[in-house]
Parts: C-alpha cells; sequence; structure tokens
C-alpha cells in the first residue's frame, strides 16, 4: 500500500529531472533516511508509478497525473486548522499566488516554527515536506500544488491541476515531447517518452527537461 512519502519521492524524482539519482542524494533532499527511500521507491515501483532500471527510474507520467489529481485528495486529505507561523503553501505558494487574485484570507502554511509567515495551518504531505521544499524551489512548488488539489477551492483546484500538468506534461495530446538534454540554469516542465516494459506494452514515464 503506497504512503504518502512515496508521493514525495515521485515528485523529487519530476523536480530533479532526467538525470539519474541515488538513494543517498534521494534521502538528504527529501530529508528522510535512506531506508525510508529504498522502502518508498520499492512501493512505487510495485505499484507501477516508477519504472526502474539499473538502480534509478522515472515515474510513469499517466500513473502519477491519475494518483495527485484523483487519489490523493482522497487518501490523504488536508484540513487546514489555526493561525501559526509556518512556509507558504498550495494558493499561497508560487506558482498559484501569482496566478489568482489577491485575497483577505490568512495564507495557508505548513507550521514551522523557524517560518516568517503567520497563516493557517495545513498539515504537509509528509513530516520532511517543508525541509524538502526549502532544498529545492521546483519540489516546493509541486508540493503547493498537490496542496492546493488536496485542500483548495473548486476554483482554485482547477488551476493547481492545469499548472501540475503542465509540469508533468501530461497536458498535452497527440505527439509526446522528446526529452531535452540541453543544459541550464531553471528546470522547467516534464516531458514524457515512450517505453516498453517487459511484456513489451508501451508506457509514458515523465522527465523533467532542462532548458
Amino acid at each position: 500500500m503506497l504512503k504518502p512519502q512515496d508521493v514525495c519521492l515521485l515528485l523529487k524524482i519530476v523536480a530533479r529531472g532526467p538525470e539519474p539519482w541515488s538513494y543517498t542524494q534521494l534521502a538528504w533532499e527529501l530529508g528522510m533516511s535512506a531506508s525510508e527511500v529504498h522502502a518508498a521507491v520499492k512501493r512505487c515501483g510495485e505499484a507501477g508509478l516508477l519504472r526502474l532500471n539499473e538502480g534509478w527510474g522515472v515515474p510513469d507520467a499517466r500513473g502519477l497525473d491519475e494518483l495527485l489529481i484523483y487519489g490523493v485528495r482522497y487518501v490523504w486529505a488536508a484540513e487546514r486548522g489555526g493561525l501559526t507561523l509556518g512556509l507558504p503553501t498550495a494558493e499561497s505558494a508560487a506558482p498559484l499566488k501569482d496566478l489568482l487574485p489577491p485575497t483577505d484570507e490568512p495564507p495557508a502554511v505548513w507550521p514551522d516554527p523557524a517560518g516568517e509567515i503567520r497563516g493557517v495551518a495545513l498539515e504537509p504531505l509528509y513530516k520532511s515536506v517543508p525541509v524538502a521544499a526549502i532544498r529545492d524551489p521546483v519540489l516546493h512548488e509541486l508540493f503547493a500544488l498537490v496542496d492546493a488539489i488536496r485542500s483548495g477551492p473548486e476554483a482554485v483546484r482547477v488551476i493547481a491541476i492545469r499548472e501540475l500538468r503542465k509540469r508533468l506534461g501530461t497536458d498535452r495530446s497527440g505527439a509526446v515531447p522528446k526529452i531535452s538534454h540541453a543544459a541550464g540554469p531553471q528546470r522547467h516542465a516534464a516531458h514524457q517518452v515512450l517505453s516498453k516494459d517487459k511484456d513489451g506494452k508501451e508506457r509514458q514515464r515523465v522527465h523533467r527537461g532542462r532548458h
């Protein structure tokens, strides 16, 4: 059975891009132990959400899309609490904060004593999410979009789904774009490629390109 840290693992791999990763790297970047990462990789692989090859792999684009958009909000629903200091998330963090009209409502935040923003508490998907988000702004955006899907009103959820699919590369129809290997200072939308599994069936896998 999948656990919330498995979703964090998959999002981290999307944020990293189409480059090989190690368990040690992922553990540090996610604020998890190596054993947690090993277990998460195993569960994701068994669920068909992570296609492994020679010790590393990338998420299955369509499977991850379905999990994040149709499953997470029901399996790991998010409830908002009282006012606290923390880190912005959901509609209060990039990219949604720049896409939505201003509001007088307090921002949504992950509770964190070291946080500099006072807002309404929203429990993160997993306890290490704030640490992982601080270490990777791209991952912070992915976490925030998923939180908006988990907790936001329908109008916000629709925009969050659109933005998340841009980053997963599942917002397109027709031809599947190729992976971009060009180096650059920023990471942008994920790309999909088709590969065949051991049964010869084609599966889409999500790669995050660098431009």
